[in-house]
């Protein structure tokens, strides 16, 4: 077989006897890789889409567990609030029932006082009575 001269220079016929710089197979083959690529770039665009939407999803969610924990941290404050008002609260009525109880010490003393004044009182009137 004789070599082509134009396949020597570089030049070649497709399969529409067009004249190609490229060989047929390397055309055939870079068309392939242009079509792959296409495809390869589509799948990327989809793969972004995705991962966008997740990462979306993931930030509300994240928005969502930080709220959930700033109401969980108020909460907490709130019961330790209520927790030290109820101490508080419990200390001032131990002061109150203490206090209750020396006045009632005292009223009880004051009322025994009274009776020995009223039993003397009451045996003065006696005494005077049978003296007239």
């Amino acid at each position: 077989m004789a070599k082509d001269p134009l396949a020597e220079a570089g030049l070649h016929y497709d399969e529409l006897n067009k004249l190609r710089v490229l060989e047929p197979e390397v055309a055939q083959k870079t068309t392939e890789l242009k079509e792959e690529c296409k495809e390869f770039m589509d799948k990327i665009g989809q793969f972004q889409k995705i991962v966008g939407s997740l990462i979306k999803l993931v930030d509300e969610l994240a928005k969502e567990a930080e709220t959930e924990k700033m109401k969980a941290i108020g909460a907490r404050n709130l019961l330790k609030s209520v927790a030290k008002q109820r101490e508080s609260q419990q200390q001032q009525l131990q002061a109150l029932i203490t206090e209750k109880k020396m006045q009632l010490e005292r009223y009880r003393i004051e009322y025994e006082a009274l009776c020995k004044v009223e039993a003397e009182q009451n045996e003065f009137i006696d005494q005077f009575i049978l003296q007239k």
